[in-house]
């Protein structure tokens, strides 16, 4: 399963770089984002190394899902493709 990544999650005066807001392909709402919490997400820079994160909860009410990834992520990961496992 592939998604895109969106934006960090951000609150008014900050923002989390190790967690991202991913549009997953074929999810469109809450209840199929559930469904995708405890799994594995990929992604792969352009010099070909692995950050892994894990879906943590569900972002919003049209299926796009939080990220929690193991390190902050660079500004270039917006727009690009993440794995899901």
């Amino acid at each position: 399963m592939e998604g895109t990544i969106v934006n960090f999650r951000s609150s008014r005066h900050r923002q989390k770089d190790n967690q991202m807001v991913v549009l997953v392909d074929g999810v469109s709402d809450k209840e199929k984002a559930k469904g995708l919490i405890g799994k594995t997400a990929i992604w792969t820079t352009p010099s070909g190394k692995e950050i892994k994160g894990k879906v943590r909860s569900f972002h919003g009410n049209k299926g796009a899902v939080r990220v929690l990834f193991e390190k902050g992520m660079p500004g270039q990961a917006f727009g690009t493709k993440v794995r899901i496992e």
